[in-house]
């Protein structure tokens, strides 16, 4: 008897974080279920007070309306440009962070540390506040109206959070490693491409997710710098979108578009989450 209220009460802790951790997990998956289950109902359900969760009839109709938009506001044409940007502020931002993150890390030079400590005082600086003297230094180099210069603004403000990450990666990386390899005759760029990128690979992949993030789900930079239709991406393009005849909201419409907007980055993140998790904690015991 004894035995079993003790094996009951080391068993009842487990079972209570197991409880939590599931209570949790369903507060965050409701959301993603409630706006897929929405997508596939008819435009008629979708407008239905009070809605439903679980649609009595299954249908398409609003990723076939949401695909078949036209003119300038073309859906296709909004998804490919969501991925030049995103993949754009991916190689801009990870290929800046990892040469930078790299000198940070191993290159002693005076002021490093105030330098460091300056990208950090970054983080508390919003877009917003400075959009205007931002569009006025674009506008001067004629980057207005024009992905390239979208993707410069994301990268450029996902650049701090990419240097943070590559620092404490490439810090967590021995300098006996790097040792060995100049030793072995390696230059600077020679150690830092056989020695340094694979062992910091997950905060690579980690700073390129981050990237690719901000350049897909980004609305505010897009909105401001880009005034011809025909080059907003997917996330201007939705809320654009989303208003139906006589400005009534078209709810299935929009949460299809909110389902090809989520649906890269959780593909995404399922697939490389084993490196995204260890490069969020690369360098924490050290």
């Amino acid at each position: 008897m004894r035995s079993a209220l003790s094996d009951l009460r080391r068993s009842l802790p487990r079972v209570f974080w197991y409880v939590a951790c599931s209570v949790i997990a369903l507060l965050f998956l409701y959301p993603l279920l409630a706006t897929v289950l929405q997508s596939v109902k008819s435009p008629t359900e979708a407008a239905a007070a009070p809605p439903t969760l679980f649609p009595e009839t299954w249908s398409l109709d609003n990723y076939a309306a949401l695909v078949s938009s036209s003119g300038s506001l073309d859906i296709t044409r909004s998804i490919l440009i969501s991925i030049v940007i995103a993949v754009g502020s991916m190689v801009f931002t990870t290929m800046l962070a990892v040469f930078g993150g790299y000198g940070l890390a191993r290159l002693k030079f005076p002021g490093a540390n105030v330098v460091f400590f300056m990208i950090l005082i970054t983080f508390m600086i919003p877009f917003q506040a400075v959009i205007t003297p931002l569009y006025l230094v674009l506008a001067q180099l004629n980057l207005t109206n024009s992905l390239l210069g979208v993707i410069l603004v994301i990268g450029t403000f996902q650049l701090p959070f990419g240097l943070f990450i590559m620092r404490i990666s490439f810090t967590a990386v021995p300098r006996s490693l790097e040792e060995a390899a100049m030793i072995d005759g390696c230059g600077i760029l020679a150690t830092l491409r056989r020695v340094m990128l694979p062992m910091a690979l997950p905060g690579i992949l980690t700073t390129a997710l981050f990237g690719f993030f901000a350049g897909w789900n980004e609305f505010f930079a897009p909105l401001i710098l880009l005034t011809n239709q025909k080059l907003y991406p997917l996330t201007v393009t939705l809320s654009i979108l989303q208003t139906g005849q006589e400005g009534t909201l078209n709810w299935g419409v929009l949460q299809a578009g909110v389902v090809l907007t989520i649906a890269p980055c959780i593909l995404l993140f399922i697939f490389l989450q084993r490196y995204y998790v260890s490069g969020l904690v690369s360098g924490a015991i050290k």
